[in-house]
């Protein structure tokens, strides 16, 4: 069994967004991060938040084997990945959807400015970056660069905003799908 943890972007997932969704599905196998920064992300915070939910998720009957698996939309994929470079743990893949481009012009630097300096750097372990071609935080080209600069593979899922509830995608079967790949090669 596979626990995961949920690393949502700027004020977390509302209850429509597929990340809340799997969530709920995962039940005891899931557990989300609880930064005291949602609205003004301090990246410290962020990072000590996925190592908390990580050591709950290890202690929970999911993670005793030490399958734990992130799930990041939007910056918490800089979460995510930044506890990645710094906690550097054996084998434990991650999910990021819709980076988004801390260069980009949409790039929320005023309310997360401690995210500003990020780049991306090779990752310790497997992961995916799943993207959309019309996303405002980052274009094709800059969510493409991001995965290879994590040393990631990239894929496109279409034209579906930022991933995001108001993307309308439910429970989102093909990103479940994609998670599946990397999480049961």
């Amino acid at each position: 069994m596979v626990a995961y943890v949920i690393i949502p972007g700027i004020d977390g997932s509302d209850e429509r967004h597929w990340q809340s969704r799997w969530e709920q599905a995962w039940g005891d196998a899931a557990v989300r991060i609880a930064p005291a920064s949602w609205n003004r992300p301090e990246l410290r915070d962020w990072v000590a938040a996925v190592q908390a939910a990580y050591d709950v998720a290890v202690a929970r009957d999911g993670g005793v084997d030490g399958r734990v698996a992130l799930v990041a939309h939007s910056l918490g994929c800089w979460a995510a990945a930044e506890w990645l470079a710094r906690a550097r743990p054996r084998a434990v893949p991650a999910f990021l959807a819709a980076p988004p481009d801390p260069r980009g012009p949409a790039f929320p630097g005023a309310a997360a400015p401690t995210f500003l300096e990020l780049s991306a750097r090779p990752l310790p372990g497997p992961a995916l970056v799943v993207a959309s071609e019309n996303d405002p935080y980052a274009d094709a080209t800059a969510s493409a660069a991001l995965a290879s600069g994590w040393r990631a593979p990239w894929r496109s899922v279409g034209a579906h905003g930022h991933l995001n509830s108001a993307s309308g995608l439910g429970d989102w079967p093909v990103g479940r799908e994609l998670l599946h790949t990397l999480v049961d090669p």
